[in-house]
């Protein structure tokens, strides 16, 4: 987690349960160079972290190659592994400015993508090219170099808005309206998963694709928006919880190491030119119905006070119950939280909030508090 000079890696525990994991082909990352793209944001931190950590306990002699914004930025926020001597190296730019790479590329994990809902709605275009232009550049690296593998991360929301009481699987139709302003972000991102397909057909690109549900534990960021990293801080302020909306949006969630895992699955095992969903099916539930959760267990309140959620760039109701058997063909599952765990949901919460939120001197201001839906 950045933000106000503190930083907080991926936990070991959570490290090692992605590195001894028997899904995991460990042996082709051998001496393999993987590129991440958006390598500071959540997911990105997380694969760099789980990858660096299996490299030493397994000896695999790779190399992670990250593309960021800001090498300052990341060298404070990636500082641990740097000192350490761990075989981190940056690339400076952004996804869709990206030059040509001096040696070999193995692998790919492309998580670069505008985030924000407000952006989607204020900056369109922006998020449009930085999705087309960037998975473009990627996609034509990965031919160039023969990488042996490529993974586009993907979203839930090329679904659009599936029937309430529907298991969405990945042959579902991709319903989206391409008049609405904030179709930017779901839009764009299934135009990429056609380029990875297209260029695994006409070009032998090994390109495959993860759709990712809502995604968070340790790592999420002090001025992240969204609904997770608000409900932490309502928990740790032990503060009432308020929903500015009904809160009727269902869904189900993932630990960030689960989706780690999962993304490494598909890119060591999937089938080139094929989608998988990703989520921890045991945490499909309404926003209200989590909210009511956490506030029971922390010994705090809910409160719903309704505002114009359309000036904040949010999606419409959504019902949105993915289906991962495909994905548990390969072998994977969501198991970094035990049957004596408990519930899953709130073990996620609990992790975030011991990992991120401890020493924080993060001001919880109205403008982040109106924002949660």
């Amino acid at each position: 987690m950045t933000g106000g000079g503190h930083t907080v890696m991926i936990p070991e525990k959570d490290c090692e349960y992605v590195c001894d994991a028997k899904f995991l082909p460990w042996e082709k990352l051998r001496e393999k160079t993987i590129l991440i793209t958006g390598a500071t944001g959540l997911i990105g931190q997380t694969l760099t972290d789980v990858l660096l950590y299996a490299n030493e306990k397994k000896k695999l002699e790779l190399t992670v190659l990250a593309l960021v914004l800001d090498e300052a930025q990341a060298r404070r926020q990636f500082s641990e592994h740097l000192e350490s001597g761990r075989p981190l190296r940056f690339l400076e730019g952004t996804v869709e400015g990206l030059s040509d790479i001096e040696g070999s590329v193995d692998y790919i994990l492309h998580g670069a993508a505008e985030t924000n809902s407000e952006v989607f709605v204020r900056k369109p275009v922006e998020t449009i090219k930085t999705s087309l232009l960037g998975t473009l550049r990627l996609l034509g690296l990965a031919r160039k170099k023969r990488s042996d593998g490529f993974v586009f991360l993907s979203s839930m929301e090329v679904y659009g808005h599936p029937q309430r009481g529907h298991k969405v699987v990945e042959t579902d139709a991709c319903v989206l309206r391409p008049e609405e302003v904030r179709g930017s972000y779901p839009i764009s991102k299934l135009q990429c998963e056609n380029l990875c397909c297209a260029y695994a057909s006409e070009y032998g690109v090994p390109a495959k694709i993860i759709r990712l549900t809502q995604t968070f534990g340790p790592g999420v960021s002090e001025e992240d928006t969204r609904i997770f990293a608000e409900f932490g801080r309502y928990v740790q302020d032990r503060r009432d919880i308020v929903l500015r909306t009904r809160g009727e949006t269902e869904r189900s969630y993932l630990y960030t190491v689960d989706a780690a895992g999962a993304i490494l699955t598909v890119l060591l095992k999937g089938t080139p030119g094929q989608a998988y969903n990703a989520a921890d099916e045991r945490t499909y539930c309404s926003i209200a119905e989590m909210a009511r959760k956490l506030a029971d267990a922390n010994g705090i309140g809910v409160r719903f006070e309704p505002e114009d959620e359309q000036k904040y760039g949010y999606n419409s109701l959504l019902y949105m119950d993915l289906d991962t058997s495909r994905l548990r063909e390969l072998g994977w599952f969501a198991g970094s939280c035990r049957e004596e765990d408990g519930d899953p949901l709130l073990y996620m919460y609990a992790r975030m909030t011991e990992n991120n939120f401890q020493d924080s001197n993060y001001s919880y201001g109205r403008s982040h508090a109106g924002k949660v839906r």
